[in-house]
This record gives C-alpha cells, sequence and structure tokens, in this order.
C-alpha cells in the first residue's frame, strides 16, 4: 500500500526514509542534562562510580566520566522512558532536585531526540557530604 502525499517525485524529502535513535544516544542526553542541573552531585551508586574510577586507572579503561553511568533507558520508536540514580549535594531539597532533573531531561530528550517521555524515574542513591572527599580528589592523592 502506498500513500500518496500529492507532490511529484515521493513527498517532501524530510517525510521519506526513518529514524532510529540508540539507546545509548537518549541515556548520553538525558546523563548531561540530569548533571547540569544544581544540587546533583554525581550519577550512579557509590559502586558504579567506584568502579568507574578502578577503570580509568586500568590502562585504555576509559577516559573519563561515563555519560551513561546512572543511567538506564527504554526506547521505542516514539517514546522513551528513563532511569537515572543520582547522588544529590547536602542541604539541598531533594524533591526540588528531582522535580528539576526531571523537567531539564524530558525537555533534552524531547528536543533533541524527538521522542516523547512518557516516564522519568529517579532513585537517590546517596547524598554527598561537605566532609567526604571526592573520588577524583582520592585518585590524584594516591598516584
Amino acid at each position: 500500500m502506498t500513500e500518496n502525499a500529492g507532490v511529484k517525485h515521493g513527498g517532501a524529502p524530510g517525510s521519506r526514509g526513518r529514524t532510529t535513535i540508540a539507546d545509548v544516544v537518549v541515556e548520553k542526553i538525558a546523563g548531561m542534562a540530569a548533571r547540569d542541573v544544581i544540587g546533583v552531585h554525581a550519577l550512579g551508586s557509590g559502586f558504579a562510580r567506584s568502579m568507574g574510577s578502578m577503570r580509568q586507572r586500568m590502562p585504555g579503561g576509559g577516559s573519563g566520566k561515563s555519560a551513561t553511568r546512572g543511567v538506564s533507558v527504554e526506547v521505542g520508536e516514539v517514546q522513551a522512558a528513563i532511569d537515572l540514580e543520582i547522588v544529590v549535594d547536602y542541604g539541598v531539597s531533594i524533591t526540588d532536585v528531582a522535580g528539576a532533573v526531571r523537567e531539564d531531561v524530558i525537555s533534552a530528550v524531547e528536543r533533541m531526540a524527538g521522542l516523547q517521555v512518557v516516564e522519568v524515574n529517579i532513585a537517590v542513591s546517596d547524598v554527598k557530604l561537605p566532609d567526604e572527599e571526592d573520588e577524583e580528589e582520592e585518585r590524584q592523592r594516591v598516584q
């Protein structure tokens, strides 16, 4: 069955063909948007961040913060569902940070990928206390 849009040569160029978006693309968009929210210290659980830190020390193990750490997505043809695991800074309102993360992630994914975001689930796995050292600071001291 063919559809005739009334235009010669198969319709507008923008409507010829299909665009697919890989899960990792949506993961990176969501991860970057979440990291930009004030009050988000990091993404991923403490274990995931530790493993990433160890991977960085190994030759060929990685070049820095993984843009997808703490982010998982399910991407369909027109919709996406996103799960985030975040660490918040001590003293911030967790509900306010979670709301801002949802808004920014939904906006970024819908604008950049053109997918309808049906849900953004957020798990707060830790709170960064002011007197705790960052893993990066520890790594620099131990070298």
